[in-house]
């Protein structure tokens, strides 16, 4: 069993959001044409260019609260599979590097947890933060504008969809 696992953003909520379900702030996604790199959310791959993809509001925590931090995503507008809990960095991780970021179980950040951290070091950083009984999940997200990117759990911890979506 691994020691860690990448999440996306859960099948069910990817496939809403493609028929036209409001995003966090109650909008419809923006239907557009990629120019290539935009990162996916839920294959955690890359949208190549020419293809098109929904931009949207997206809060990855349960229920409204002070951390529960939202902002823009990108997604494939055309199905596309859920990337596999793996410990494997996500193909769309192509930055230099990255913030980690400690959440506890109540959903808050973990004071003192985050940091920018080399994109080949997420894998060790990751471990070293959830070796921490405090530090129940992290967020990766972009070190220049703070997009989420994927979430990090232990290898041996079962969340279920409803969980890691709001």
């Amino acid at each position: 069993m691994s020691d860690l696992r990448f999440l996306a953003m859960p099948s069910q909520q990817a496939a809403a959001y493609r028929q036209g379900a409001p995003d966090a702030y109650g909008l419809a996604p923006e239907r557009r044409i990629s120019p290539g790199g935009y990162p996916c959310r839920h294959c955690l791959g890359v949208i190549a260019e020419g293809e098109a993809y929904l931009t949207l509001a997206y809060r990855p925590f349960p229920t409204l609260q002070p951390y529960a931090e939202t902002g823009p995503v990108f997604l494939h507008a055309d199905a596309c599979p859920g990337y596999e809990a793996s410990d494997v960095l996500p193909p769309m991780l192509e930055s230099p590097d990255y913030i980690v970021r400690g959440y506890g179980a109540d959903d808050r950040i973990v004071y003192g947890s985050g940091s920018v951290v080399q994109t080949e070091a997420i894998i060790a950083r990751a471990q070293e933060l959830l070796a921490s009984p405090g530090i129940a999940y992290l967020h990766v997200r972009s070190a220049r504008n703070n997009c989420y990117q994927c979430r990090i759990e232990r290898g041996d911890t079962a969340v279920s969809d409803s969980r890691r979506q709001a």
